[in-house]
């Protein structure tokens, strides 16, 4: 079987998933390409494992003080130059293309008749699990930003519907430091989050941003850009995670018991739904602005218990060779039943 594989590029949670998925693929001996869309070649890294990927412009959309900036977005996104992706994009030497909401590679599959199955976080809030902001925008997105023949989501909890549970890959929790603090907010100013952390001395917060402050940054802030090795080593030692309210960062925290913070990006219906289910389940505090005073509670709170999510990867790449491409509901099943949910979520359907 040859798969080339679509992947929606903004922002690091799909490509996290596909990192997972990438080496569950190798190791069942699967001949499959990588295709990325939703940012410049450039502002790809920590590529390796995807081999010879390709790269086109697809869709984004464009952020602006920690909001979803419609007319920015408007301009920086280019239908004809979309449309001539599409038309380009040649899928004659494969046999199925797996999607993770990338336009290209899904509108290309329509077009030229190859069969596509999508695998995203996205697809799960096609069925009534918590939501805000569904309206007819927002449902036609998820309808026709990336069409596939077959579509499973994935979510923290399957809410009664066959959904998948998170792709996680972690470094296992060896030690904690109670004062450290892990802080990934890509969307919000450098210089608004300097001002957030720098009253709480006797924590130890450690930011990843592609952005540098242009204030003096206190000494118990501690900037870098992302590195992706250095972040996983530092969510393992950490005790909490103020986050964007993106899935797979928040799924990384709650695998492992972190406490977990997080501030949406104003405007984007995936990141408010994810702040529904994770205010449904108790599984994380939100703030939706910059709120030093929610900080100060959420700094003094337990930590939860962690979720050992199964290796969905493994079992969803042989699930597609098996061919029996619409037994996903009996897929999902089998996936929770190794799950141990928290007590408090148990009975938390819609």
């Amino acid at each position: 079987m040859k798969i080339l594989y679509g992947v929606q590029g903004t922002g690091n949670g799909h490509l996290s998933r596909a990192r997972v998925m990438a080496k569950s693929l190798c190791k069942h001996g699967v001949d499959v390409d990588f295709f990325f869309s939703g940012r410049s070649p450039e502002q790809f890294f920590d590529m390796q494992c995807f081999g010879e990927y390709q790269v086109e412009s697809g869709l984004t959309f464009a952020t602006h003080h920690g909001r979803v900036n419609i007319a920015k977005t408007a301009w920086s996104n280019s239908v004809p130059s979309l449309i001539n992706d599409i038309q380009s994009l040649d899928l004659s030497g494969y046999d199925l293309v797996l999607n993770d909401f990338e336009p290209v590679s899904a509108w290309a599959a329509k077009r030229q008749g190859v069969t596509s199955i999508g695998v995203s976080h996205q697809a799960a809030l096609k069925y009534d699990v918590p939501k805000v902001g569904a309206n007819w925008f927002n449902e036609t997105l998820l309808n026709y930003f990336a069409p596939v023949d077959i579509a499973l989501g994935c979510h923290w909890h399957h809410f009664g519907f066959p959904i998948l549970p998170p792709f996680v890959e972690v470094e296992p929790v060896v030690s904690v430091n109670p004062h450290d603090i892990l802080v990934y907010l890509p969307f919000e100013d450098p210089d608004a989050i300097v001002n957030l952390l720098a009253p709480f001395k006797e924590f130890k917060f450690y930011v990843y941003h592609s952005g540098k402050p242009l204030l003096r940054t206190p000494e118990h802030i501690k900037w870098s850009g992302f590195n992706r090795d250095e972040f996983k080593r530092r969510l393992s030692l950490c005790s909490g995670v103020i986050g964007s309210a993106g899935f797979e960062l928040a799924s990384e925290a709650l695998t492992l018991g972190k406490r977990l913070l997080v501030k949406p990006l104003v405007g984007q219906f995936e990141q408010l739904s994810n702040v529904a289910a994770l205010e449904l389940l108790g599984a994380a505090d939100t703030m939706l602005t910059l709120d030093a005073k929610q900080l100060q509670r959420w700094l003094k709170s337990a930590p939860p218990q962690p979720i050992l999510y199964p290796q969905v990867g493994d079992e969803l790449v042989k699930w597609l060779l098996s061919d029996d491409w619409h037994t996903g509901d009996k897929l999902c099943r089998q996936l929770w039943d190794e799950v141990e949910l928290p007590m408090s979520w148990r009975k938390k359907n819609p």
